[in-house]
């Protein structure tokens, strides 16, 4: 088991390191002018050519991103002139809010999918598993940012039950809990749609294995063997797919702050890429490709205390 925690956690920050180097190289290849955005259209030639060798912009790219490595070393990510502000600061206030929307649809979406999934298993082929089937390939099919814009308009514009839009107040989010509904539940129907239909065909494979046979023949009632052998290997490959769905939560979780103001790091995305503000770009992708090797690892160990095979692997 060590050993596999080793060559996991190596295999880890070797991802991360690519990651970081990709996301440098590709920013810099953007268009736009991070030092034209920080003065402005109207400053002078002589006044960009002085910014742009304060902040070490007309060095080799390899030599930026080593010092921006050197920095990352000291718990430095930089500044953002556009936004006044350190990025460890700008993303220390957003973090909290986005792990708060993030974990809690994900929490939310595996509870309601694992039950969605058995009864979809056991109810194959009847209407009720065509009707929660065609519901997760509409909820997932959907895009994320149409969802969240469709619910705005059920329920705050026509029914007026609740805000549009998250509180604005920085450390105000549980002072107007009713604000977190709208975008809570449209992340959480677009993840639910994902594990709902993986847990129903990770159930339909182990109900036609051998042990489920062998079980009913030492006289095991069909729940027991349901619940306690069925339910438990078919949740072995969903702890996997947690792991590796946290790119695709996060990336939903930008769309949706984006869609409800809601006071992220998915919304400081958006507003740093509108103004060309690299470092929190950097740093925010950085922080996400951080958590993602994170949750990958952490399935990965779940498989493996899961299932002892892995481990060799």
């Amino acid at each position: 088991m060590v050993g596999y925690l080793i060559r996991r956690i190596l295999q880890a920050l070797i991802v991360v390191i690519g990651v970081s180097i990709i996301t440098f190289i590709l920013l810099h290849l953007l268009p736009g002018n991070p030092v034209r955005a920080i003065l402005g259209p109207r400053a002078s030639k002589a006044d960009v050519a002085s910014l742009t060798k304060q902040l070490g912009l007309d060095r080799p790219l390899p030599f930026q991103y080593l010092l921006w490595l050197w920095n990352l070393a000291h718990f430095d990510l930089g500044y953002s002139y556009r936004q006044t502000a350190s990025v460890d600061s700008l993303l220390a206030q957003r973090l909290p809010n986005t792990l708060l929307l993030v974990g809690t649809s994900t929490v939310l979406a595996v509870l309601i999918a694992v039950p969605l999934g058995v009864l979809q298993a056991v109810r194959r082929n009847k209407p009720d598993d065509y009707t929660l089937t065609g519901l997760s390939f509409i909820f997932y099919s959907m895009p994320t940012f149409w969802l969240g814009i469709l619910l705005i308009i059920i329920f705050s514009a026509t029914l007026n039950w609740l805000p549009p839009e998250a509180p604005q107040v920085q450390g105000s989010l549980f002072s107007q809990l009713n604000a977190l509904v709208l975008p809570i539940a449209t992340l959480t129907l677009v993840t639910l749609a994902l594990f709902s239909r993986y847990m129903r065909s990770s159930m339909l494979e182990n109900l036609v294995q051998d042990y489920v046979r062998t079980a009913k023949a030492k006289g095991a009632s069909g729940s027991r063997v349901l619940f306690r052998h069925v339910l438990r290997n078919a949740l072995i490959p969903v702890l996997t797919l947690i792991g590796l769905s946290i790119p695709g939560i996060v990336s939903g979780a930008v769309v949706t702050e984006t869609v409800f103001n809601y006071p992220g790091m998915g919304y400081l995305f958006f507003i740093s890429a509108q103004n060309d503000d690299f470092p929190v770009l950097l740093g925010v992708t950085l922080v996400v490709a951080v958590a993602t090797v994170i949750g990958s690892l952490v399935a990965d160990i779940l498989y493996a205390v899961a299932d002892p095979r892995i481990r060799y692997v």
